[in-house]
């Protein structure tokens, strides 16, 4: 089989990239293949679905407000994403506070709309909050922050993944492209830039160019291979001697759903949905997601030293690391969650760039690679697929959706070119 373009992984980058290619090449010949039986059925599947604009990185901002935007666009043309502005709600300790205050008074500046709480204002507003802790040992053990301050950004909120990955897949089939499901890329083809029809080429005194791939149903050939693999990548790059700076760590998600938490579905002034924000706690990334469709809640942790970079070919969540790691601190700031077990839960992988956190869209002759998101693959997906469709066609700039320029050249891994994200909790 021979393709002009082919892009591997049908997850949320390799489908956003697949749709703009097409979109810029439309007399050519775009074909997707992926090793599952539908869109984004791999980690896109199992990611928090959420999405930020509230960063101080210039980088990170522009990828992610101009997606959110090109997401709300969608919406108004009729795709139903579930799109809900919640908002993210950061609860703070004083201490937490002043270390990124800078952080937070730059976001202003740059036009990020935030709001702050004050405690007796979120112990008014979020039902049953506990910010105190005087006296209980337990929470004094675990080291417990109080909670002072809370921040909200405004730009965020939620969507449903499978919507999303669908809305690109139907988008890039519309314009006359092709997927192919339950196709394994199994390795990456080389040849040379220049073939002399030498045995074993290339040599090393050749230029080497990616040429195609082998699958498991035999080997597809094509002028451009875009790898979107996500976790997976250093299957095929690695093999080739080329560096994804990608390692893949295990997140998990928890789902629950109880008549006791109905109260977080009835909350006052912080979005129109009247449910609780996209909540982080203070205490070892521990997050709650209200989905304000299902009326469940989710609740993950980006658990850091002690959780292994490692890649699981069928990850499991694992309810132990709920009951003893996450329900403790939970269960102490919210009390509401007394008792309760999930009722659903699952496991994926962040595919983590650990030396600046931010995506890669990286090209050698034949081949040009789009991942390391880092967990935020779906908040920067449209903007992503943009600069990979500027990348194969030789532009310095990717113009974004909301009319911005963003240089396609930042986001190598030779001439890289980002800021140092100041807004970490």
């Amino acid at each position: 089989m021979r393709c002009d373009i082919l892009v591997v992984g049908a997850g949320i980058l390799g489908l956003s990239s697949a749709y703009h290619l097409k979109a810029e090449n439309p007399g050519r010949r775009v074909v997707v293949i992926e090793r599952l039986r539908g869109p984004g059925e791999g980690n896109t599947a199992k990611s928090e679905a959420v999405f930020r604009d509230a960063f101080t990185s210039e980088t990170n901002r522009a990828l992610a407000a101009s997606s959110i935007e090109f997401f709300k666009h969608l919406e108004q043309r009729g795709y139903n994403l579930r799109l809900a502005f919640t908002g993210y709600l950061w609860l703070l300790s004083q201490q937490q506070f002043d270390r990124v205050r800078e952080a937070i008074r730059d976001m202003e500046r740059d036009g990020v709309r935030l709001t702050l709480y004050q405690r007796e204002e979120l112990e008014r507003m979020i039902p049953g909050l506990v910010t105190r802790f005087e006296g209980d040992e337990e929470a004094e053990l675990m080291g417990l922050p109080p909670i002072d301050i809370g921040l909200l950004a405004h730009n965020c909120g939620c969507l449903r993944a499978e919507a999303l990955v669908k809305t690109y897949e139907a988008l890039f089939l519309r314009l006359g492209g092709e997927i192919h499901y339950r196709v394994e890329a199994r390795r990456l083809l080389l040849g040379a830039v220049e073939e002399l029809g030498l045995p074993g080429e290339p040599h090393v005194w050749q230029e080497p160019r990616v040429k195609g791939v082998e699958t498991d149903g035999g080997i597809i050939e094509a002028e451009t291979n875009v790898v979107a693999t996500g976790a997976w990548t250093g299957k095929l790059l690695e093999p080739i001697g080329f560096d994804p700076c990608m390692r893949p760590k295990k997140r998990q998600i928890f789902v629950l759903s109880d008549e006791r938490l109905s109260s977080l579905f009835d909350v006052e002034g912080f979005n129109q949905h009247r449910v609780l924000p996209f909540t982080i706690l203070p205490k070892s990334n521990l997050y709650l997601k209200a989905e304000p469709y299902e009326r469940s809640v989710w609740v993950g942790c980006s658990d850091e030293i002690g959780r292994a970079f490692e890649l699981e070919d069928d990850p499991q969540p694992e309810l132990e690391y709920y009951k003893d790691d996450i329900y403790p601190i939970l269960m102490k700031y919210l009390p509401l969650f007394k008792d309760l077990r999930p009722v659903n839960m699952w496991a994926g992988h962040y595919a983590v760039n650990s030396f600046d956190g931010h995506p890669i869209v990286e090209s050698i002759p034949g081949l040009i690679y789009v991942g390391a998101a880092s967990g935020s693959g779906i908040m920067k997906c449209d903007a992503l697929g943009r600069i990979v469709a500027a990348l194969h066609a030789g532009r310095a700039e990717a113009e974004l959706f909301d009319g911005s320029r963003f240089r396609v050249a930042d986001l190598s891994i030779q001439r890289r070119r980002t800021e140092r994200e100041r807004f970490v909790i």
